[in-house]
């Protein structure tokens, strides 16, 4: 048996960014370089994730504007999925469209019913710029719609209407973390 070290266990805690700032509001940028500074940058986001106590982080989340997302996500049947992709793109999102509980770590602490399709697959590289596909059902492939939106510039609270995006940005209008500017959109 091949060992690993656990991801994030060599890299640093770094602050999330909120709802209101420009960053989670602006398209990612590719990634270009592949090489040690990258590999950081995950080991750092796997770290973060694990310390917000979350299920997934796209680079924007912790002031990096690069197309990039880490996971740690079950699915519906309790299969741990664990990962990262570089320059991720949705390539397909399809099957029945479900509203679940969603949140954010750039919303902490709150929560709305949004739909998103039950399936969703995901291809980009790895760290070392290998190819990788990624295949999510249920609860993943919640989790890949809502990082990939990240890195477009889009939080799950876009995709809800009416009261469900009232109520939710009256809650982080008040919140102890809220930048009010962004609390109107």
């Amino acid at each position: 048996m091949r060992h690993r070290s656990i991801p994030g266990a060599r890299g640093r805690v770094r602050p999330l960014t909120l709802l209101g700032d420009r960053l989670l509001r602006t398209p990612c940028a590719e990634v270009t370089a592949f090489g040690p500074e990258l590999a950081r940058l995950v080991e750092d986001m796997f770290a973060t994730m694990y310390a917000a106590q979350g299920v997934g982080l796209a680079a924007n989340q912790v002031g990096e504007s690069l197309r990039v997302f880490v996971y740690d996500c079950p699915d519906d049947e309790d299969v741990r999925h664990l990962g990262h992709v570089v320059n991720p793109r949705l390539v397909e999102a399809a099957g029945v469209v479900l509203r679940g509980p969603e949140g954010c770590l750039s919303l902490p602490g709150l929560e709305a019913g949004t739909e998103r399709y039950d399936q969703a697959v995901v291809e980009g590289f790895t760290v070392d710029g290998e190819p990788v596909r990624v295949h999510g059902t249920g609860w993943f492939a919640r989790c890949l719609q809502h990082e990939c939106d990240h890195l477009d510039g889009g939080l799950y609270v876009d995709r809800l209407g009416g009261w469900r995006h009232r109520r939710v940005m009256r809650q982080a209008a008040r919140a102890p973390w809220s930048r009010r500017e962004d609390a109107s959109r």
